[in-house]
């Protein structure tokens, strides 16, 4: 079944481009990238942390995406359940860092963590 008629893929599809433009932001634009996150940007040398960031998420998009085209449903499954970690540890790490003083920072990392579930469990379910 085509990738584009199967609506059950949609939702993990969605992730996957959602997720290559935040990975590209973070790459091209790691200060504005750190604050999407909800950490101050560091400084110097150690900048260079925020694009990989980018690339964990253009990785993950692009599993995502390549087993969605090749129709390894079974496959995305896997890799949405063990992405859920990501979000997860990246709520934890930033409630650990700025503790309930995040505010609307915290609502993106849960929301993904959402998202992640959703998609696994509308193809775990199709």
């Amino acid at each position: 079944m085509s990738l584009l008629r199967d609506p059950t893929a949609w939702p993990a599809l969605a992730l996957s481009l959602v997720l290559a433009a935040l990975g590209l932001v973070f790459i091209t634009a790691p200060r504005w990238g750190a604050a999407i996150f909800g950490l101050p940007p560091p400084e110097g040398a150690a900048l260079a942390y925020i694009p990989v960031v980018g690339l964990r998420d253009l990785a993950f998009a692009g599993y995502l995406a390549g087993l969605l085209w090749r129709g390894d449903r079974a496959g995305a499954r896997l890799v949405l359940a063990v992405t859920l970690l990501i979000p997860l540890g990246d709520l934890t790490i930033l409630l650990a860092v700025r503790g309930t003083g995040a505010g609307w920072h915290l609502l993106p990392h849960a929301a993904s963590a959402a998202a992640v579930a959703a998609a696994w469990r509308i193809l775990r379910a199709g």
